[in-house]
């Protein structure tokens, strides 16, 4: 993974981490879109792994407090080197999309550059709004079928 270098416009408004949630749950046309903006004028990119593969998925058990492994699930990564700008980038998303998770990796490492901060900064504001409107609309619908029901 990579760090965050201090003083990133980019790390300013969003952690490290915050941007590559909001990256992995993304629409991957927009990731891929800036992606494709980026890369312009990143400079060359090495690709250090492309790959799809399966991964355990961790949960907690509420009531005990004990972490357990629910299941695997299929997950694509990227890690790439910018030689230039002496940074990586990582990207991993759950399903079979390379592209997304490459987009992924390639605006990591411009958030780790400085690079090109005021586009990345309109796509993370744009995801995480689109982001939170879904979750709106989904507990909308779940609240739309709570039953009241009535104790004796």
């Amino acid at each position: 993974m990579t760090e965050e270098k201090t003083g990133s416009p980019v790390g300013k408004s969003y952690p490290h981490a915050q941007a590559l949630e909001i990256l992995a749950a993304g629409r991957p046309e927009a990731i891929k879109a800036t992606a494709e903006q980026v890369l312009d004028t990143l400079g060359e990119v090495a690709v250090l792994v492309n790959r799809t593969g399966l991964a355990m998925l961790p949960l907690t058990d509420t009531v005990r407090g004990t972490a357990f492994h629910l299941g695997e699930v299929l997950v694509s990564e990227a890690h790439i080197r910018v030689p230039e700008r002496s940074v990586e980038g990582y990207g991993a998303v759950i399903g079979r999309n390379l592209e997304h998770a490459m987009a992924m990796a390639i605006i990591d490492a411009a958030i780790t550059a400085g690079h090109r901060a005021d586009i990345i900064l309109e796509l993370l504001d744009a995801e995480r709004r689109h982001q939170e409107a879904e979750d709106r609309l989904l507990l909308q619908k779940v609240e739309a079928t709570r039953v009241q029901m009535e104790t004796f």
